[in-house]
Order: structure tokens, then C-alpha cells, then sequence
């Protein structure tokens, strides 16, 4: 499949796609087909910033203060350090942002950067998720604990009962993070962060949702039409 590549007027931001999902949606696999597809740029906060201290920019240095002092950083250096990304010839075809906006300020303040730059989002996209069954499909994850090879409890288990089937190793580990429980906690807390982002978007007509419990190819379709949708500049639905 051909990859497309929007071009867009020099002196302009690409055009920002923001995906919302909790953890276990897939938010990673679909941002990285998305950029196989159309040529996108996946931006993460925590990759920004690395990035940005590692390159010692202007916004890059004043995070590595905040956080040599160990505060956190601010959002109003994070929304420079993302205008800087956002200036860099590669991310003409368009960005995923994986992570931020995280709170109505936050999308507020992003909203107001890509005004300043002649853009906007382009689309903010919902992944969502039976959080019962999101439960299930993380807390049955392992892996070897010698060549790393995925498992299931439910839907990948090894050949042989407790043999690995890459390596013929019998050690095998979980994340401590992967419990039932903490992920419980985890699904609740991403519910309570993002109801006001939801909101937010929603308001504008930018919000869609797409149910990421299905098969991931259909999710990545629903994802390609989004994309495409949003290069013609026709309205997102709300629903």
C-alpha cells in the first residue's frame, strides 16, 4: 500500500492527531501503522522531552533544570518543547500525539500553539474499551524470562504446558503492573483523567471513538478513514 504524504504551505504546523485509549487499547501498535501508512510522526511527552534535553534546545534546557532539581516540568515547557518538534521538516505528512493533552489545561494550551502556527487538531480519537474484558487481556500476559517471547493465559499458551516455544525455556515472568487489580486501578484512573479531554474535543466536533476491542486490522481501518477524513478536512463525527 502506498504510503500518502499530505504535503502542506511552508511556515505551517502538520496536522495533529490525537489518540486517547487507556492501557492495553493498543494505542502504540496502531500509532506506528499509522505512521507506515501515511508517513505520520508519533510524539510521546516522555520521548519529547529526552529528545529535547539530549539535543539541548532552548525548552530542553530548562526541563533538564526542572528536573535535575527534581520538580516536575511544566506544561508551559512542554508546549515549547513541542513547538519546537512540531517546526522540524519531518513531521510535514502530520503528528500522533501519544500521551498529551492529559487535562483540559493542557489541551487548552495546545490549542492555543497551534493557533499561533496557522493549525489545529485535525481529529482527537477515542480508543475504546470493555474494561472488564481490557482486565482480562492484561492480566493474562507473560513472557519467557529468557528470550522474551508473549504468552496468554487465554489466547497464546505455549505448545508444550510450561516450555517455551521460541527458546525450550521453562522460566516465565509477569509484570508486577500487569495484576488484575493495579490494572483495574489503572483503567480507573485513565477514565477519571480523560473525561474532561473527551469532553473537550467532543464540544469542537473533533471527537470520534472506535471501539479498540476489535480485531486490530479493523481498528487500523477505522483509524485509516479518520486520517483520511481529516486530509480532506471534513468534520469528524461525535460519535
Amino acid at each position: 500500500m502506498d504510503m500518502i504524504a499530505p504535503a502542506r504551505p511552508a511556515g505551517t504546523a502538520p496536522a495533529v492527531l490525537i489518540l486517547l485509549g487507556p492501557p492495553g487499547a493498543g494505542k502504540g501498535t496502531q500509532a506506528r501503522m499509522l505512521q507506515e501508512r501515511f508517513g505520520l510522526v508519533q510524539l510521546s511527552t516522555g520521548d519529547l522531552l529526552r529528545a529535547a534535553v539530549a539535543e539541548g534546545t532552548a525548552a530542553g534546557l530548562q526541563a533538564k533544570a526542572v528536573m535535575d532539581a527534581g520538580k516536575l516540568v511544566s506544561d508551559e515547557i512542554v508546549i515549547a518543547i513541542l513547538k519546537e518538534r512540531l517546526a522540524a521538516p519531518d513531521t510535514a505528512a502530520g503528528v500522533i500525539l501519544d500521551g498529551f493533552p492529559r487535562t483540559s489545561a493542557q489541551a487548552g494550551a495546545l490549542d492555543g500553539l497551534l493557533a499561533a502556527m496557522g493549525a489545529r487538531v485535525g481529529a482527537a480519537v477515542s480508543l475504546e474499551v470493555d474494561d472488564a474484558a481490557m482486565v482480562d487481556r492484561i492480566s493474562g500476559r507473560y513472557t519467557c524470562a529468557e528470550c522474551g517471547e508473549g504468552y496468554h493465559d487465554s489466547f497464546k499458551t505455549p505448545a508444550a504446558q510450561g516450555i517455551c516455544d521460541k527458546c525450550g525455556s521453562t522460566a516465565f515472568k509477569r509484570r508486577a503492573d500487569d495484576k488484575a487489580e493495579t490494572v483495574g486501578a489503572r483503567l480507573a484512573a485513565y477514565h477519571a483523567e480523560t473525561a474532561p479531554l473527551i469532553a473537550h474535543y467532543d464540544a469542537q466536533g473533533l471527537l470520534s471513538r472506535v471501539d479498540a476491542m476489535g480485531e486490530i486490522v479493523e481498528v487500523a481501518r477505522a483509524l485509516e478513514r479518520i486520517v483520511e477524513r481529516t486530509a480532506r478536512a471534513e468534520p469528524a463525527p461525535g460519535a
